[in-house]
């Protein structure tokens, strides 16, 4: 009976060291955060990208025109 005890005792003591040293999934967590920080860097760029792009093509279109007077 006694048996019984100690080995309870020591199971649980496992599953919760286990617990408190268990680092699985880090990795995962970590890789998932860089992606969503590259994917609004991302974002961000072409956002970027797509406003110069249009200031530039209005900017020549009005150059092209002067040009033709």
């Amino acid at each position: 009976m006694i048996d019984l005890f100690v080995l309870r005792y020591y199971w649980t003591r496992a599953i919760a060291a286990r617990l408190v040293r268990d680092e699985r999934g880090e990795g995962v967590i970590s890789a998932a955060i860089a992606v969503l920080i590259m994917a609004a860097v991302g974002a961000l760029m072409w956002v970027g990208i797509k406003q110069l792009w249009g200031n530039a093509s209005s900017q020549t279109n009005s150059q092209i025109s002067k040009i033709g007077q």
